[in-house]
């Protein structure tokens, strides 16, 4: 007679009583019945229990992990975290942008033209600097804020021009109406770097576009306090000082050569004037040095490194004076076309002058000026050649 397996429980692979046992390619467990001991025998050398792949248990046997999902869940976390970290610096840093420049004062605007025109202004504002930082740096006790830099950059689609005004420029201050007198000041002429005094960063912007016909839609503004802070939050800045240059009064005291400016010696660098001979050469180091900083500034090892990144972020945006429509992405657009023109993706020039003027300032050459202006107004490749 034949032998039946007997007692087969159909829940862990046994046969109902009186049916033939499953061939081996269709047993669950990879294992055949032995007639000699009533059970099973293994094959390929696997227990009971087992089956190929390993893994988690499951109803017959070890399971299969899901990589794929644990993989999307990761994805999507990682981007969750990221963007609410982006979400959180981006508000962060908005916060911090001190919008106090009113350019809805500014009257009898110049026509708009291609592009973007930024003011931007270095002060001597010593605002926040105790004294020991007053003696570091070289800054002097006044309380004047006279403009020590002003450069206009414009950013186009034919790459971005940085315009370096003299702050010796001798220039007509339009008539205008006092913010706290409410008076009609007449019109008046003075140097340039005079005109903050009066009115601040709004009749500035009026007294450039008077004079030159560009109209500027963003002014943004720094202190000195504030410049050696932003330095000295990226670690420095690498320049090749083209000289040996000493001078007193700003503090510089430097060898030929190339080496790393700390924030007091950049400010020393970028204030020192004496030495350099003239206004005109101390505007092109201005231009050097910040279209330096802002090359070194958007590096990978600064950009991806939170504690220097975030520090050097507090530095500038703490200390800067921005118009009231100023954006964190004008800023940025800014920011890149100062590094651009330090990859020489543009032109570095000074604002066109023409011989002596009173009081030893410069006077300004008017049809180099209107050619240049023509030319950043339609976006063209500026050809106007400079002092």
């Amino acid at each position: 007679m034949r032998h039946v397996q007997r007692g087969g429980d159909p829940r862990y692979g046994g046969r109902p009583t009186g049916e033939p046992p499953l061939p081996p390619e269709f047993s669950p467990h990879g294992r055949i019945p032995s007639q000699q001991s009533q059970g099973y025998e293994d094959i390929d050398g696997y227990g009971p229990g087992q089956v190929y792949g390993g893994g988690g248990q499951g109803p017959y046997g070890p399971s299969r992990p899901n990589w794929g999902r644990r993989f999307k869940v990761t994805v999507l976390s990682l981007v969750v975290v990221l963007l609410a970290v982006s979400l959180g610096t981006y508000f962060w840093a908005d916060s911090k942008l001190d919008r106090q420049v009113d350019l809805s004062l500014v009257e009898n605007r110049p026509a708009e033209g291609k592009g973007t025109n930024y003011l931007i202004v270095g002060s001597d504002s010593r605002k926040g600097l105790s004294a020991e930082e007053k003696q570091r740096l070289h800054t002097g006790s006044s309380e004047g804020q006279l403009t020590d830099s002003m450069i206009i950059l414009h950013v186009g689609s034919n790459g971005s021009t940085m315009v370096s005004l003299p702050r010796d420029t001798w220039v007509t201050v339009p008539e205008f109406t006092g913010t706290e007198s409410g008076r009609r000041i007449p019109e008046q002429q003075a140097k340039l770097n005079s005109v903050h005094v009066k009115e601040g960063g709004w009749l500035l912007t009026r007294t450039v576009e008077y004079n030159t016909g560009l109209k500027i839609d963003h002014y943004v503004e720094i202190g000195l306090g504030g410049f050696a802070k932003i330095v000295d939050a990226i670690g420095g800045v690498e320049m090749d000082i083209p000289r040996d240059i000493k001078d007193r009064d700003s503090g510089a005291d430097f060898k030929k050569g190339r080496q790393t400016l700390d924030g007091a010696q950049a400010l020393a660098f970028v204030r020192n004037r004496k030495e350099a001979g003239s206004d005109l050469e101390r505007t092109k180091n201005q231009q050097k040095f910040l279209a330096a900083l802002a090359s070194q500034t958007a590096t990978p090892s600064t950009v991806l490194n939170p504690f220097k990144l975030y520090p050097a972020m507090g530095a500038g945006l703490d200390t800067l004076t921005v118009d009231k429509d100023m954006s964190l992405w004008n800023l940025a657009s800014m920011f890149w076309a100062m590094k651009g023109v330090s990859g020489g993706e543009g032109e570095q020039i000074n604002l066109p002058t023409g011989g002596p003027a009173p009081l030893g300032s410069l006077q300004l050459d008017k049809p180099k000026i209107k050619q240049l202006v023509d030319q950043l107004n339609n976006d063209e490749k500026v050809t106007v050649s400079s002092p």
